[in-house]
């Protein structure tokens, strides 16, 4: 017998995460506290744990829509440096305590300047938060940032500046987030064309709120390295037929940044049962979990782990493809992505899978 699946080892295993909104990842206690030294009026309550439940019952909705509302209380407590550097430096210190060894935090900057923060000065206060959260860290756990585009909005090569500017500080790439019907990459192409020309990275939320033709825009048109969650790009397979677009994806080794439980939450797969994540694991997409949103949703790396071994059956060796598969796609340098794999992710999960004694 290998080393029993539980969550304790789970928690000690290595694991990458590669999709985890900063502002959805708050501590309850950290979003009262930060809410009365700000003056943010609205809270449901001020119970840390009866919170936490509401921004969980609210994110189980089966709306995208109706998830994202809670958003205006945590980037409402989100609006000066102070802020920005405690939820960073928590964020970063909560996801060692998981056994998080690489993670890549993503947020859209725009949503802290209501109160008149500059964009570079968003970015520079969450940077350092993650620096304290490294140091605090006791070098556990390394971070990279991602910086999102809204959607929704106009500017997208403002944030597509900021990620080229700030890359040798920490900033690895680039997202756009909010929502996805009615905003597609196609909306804003020259933001892409000019990463791409300066060597940058970016991945794409796509195939969750809308269908598996979002994913063929982020791909074919904007030329997405990763899909953010991607889980709709089953639709382009039938039975054991994988479509041309999901060949492609597959074949190109195009990671899909897959979220459970978050994905159930906002409707993008009805229920953890018809999660596609086992199918796809089986035909050779490069999948990884990930958390999407921490306080939202309740998650952690370890329970989602957790869930996806009660529901789908998978072991160590299928935990361990997972976290290489997401360190592989890391946007750091090929030595560190090498680096991790081999001295960090494989020997421990060697271990783990190894007969127990």
């Amino acid at each position: 017998m290998s080393t029993p699946l539980t969550p304790e080892n789970l928690r000690r295993a290595p694991k990458v995460l590669l999709h985890d909104h900063l502002d959805g990842g708050l501590r309850p206690q950290t979003v009262i506290e930060l809410a009365d030294a700000c003056g943010h009026q609205g809270l449901p309550t001020t119970d840390p744990v009866a919170l936490g439940e509401w921004f969980r019952d609210n994110a189980n909705s089966g709306s995208l829509v109706r998830y994202l509302e809670g958003f205006a209380h945590t980037c409402g407590v989100m609006q000066d440096e102070a802020a920005l550097v405690r939820v960073a430096s928590e964020a970063v210190q909560d996801l060692a305590a998981d056994g998080v060894v690489y993670a890549e935090i993503r947020y859209a900057p725009e949503l802290f300047t209501d109160k008149g923060l500059s964009l570079e000065q968003a970015v520079e206060a969450v940077q350092e938060g993650f620096r304290q959260g490294e140091a605090a860290s006791g070098g556990r756990i390394r971070v990279g940032t991602l910086l999102c585009a809204m959607r929704q909005n106009d500017g997208w090569q403002r944030i597509a500046d900021l990620v080229v500017r700030y890359r040798d500080a920490g900033v690895v790439g680039f997202d756009i987030a909010g929502p996805e019907a009615g905003f597609p990459p196609s909306k804003e192409l020259s933001a892409f064309e000019y990463l791409r020309q300066q060597n940058a990275h970016f991945t794409i939320h796509a195939a969750e709120a809308a269908g598996a033709e979002s994913a063929w825009e982020a791909v074919q048109l904007a030329g997405a390295e990763r899909l953010g969650h991607g889980v709709r790009l089953v639709e382009d397979i039938k039975g054991d037929d994988v479509g041309h677009l999901a060949a492609y994806v597959r074949d190109r080794r195009i990671a899909l940044e897959m979220c459970p439980t978050s994905n159930v939450h906002t409707g993008a797969v009805a229920s953890l049962a018809e999660h596609p994540i086992k199918r796809m694991h089986e035909l050779g997409f490069r999948v990884t979990v990930n958390t999407d949103n921490r306080l939202m949703s309740m998650v952690s790396m370890t329970g989602e782990f957790a869930t996806v071994v009660d529901n789908f059956g998978f072991g160590w060796d299928d935990l361990r493809k997972f976290t290489v598969n997401a360190a592989k796609a890391a946007f750091i340098t090929h030595e560190e992505r090498r680096a991790l794999i081999q001295d960090v992710i494989e020997p421990a999960y060697a271990a783990l899978a190894q007969p127990q004694r």
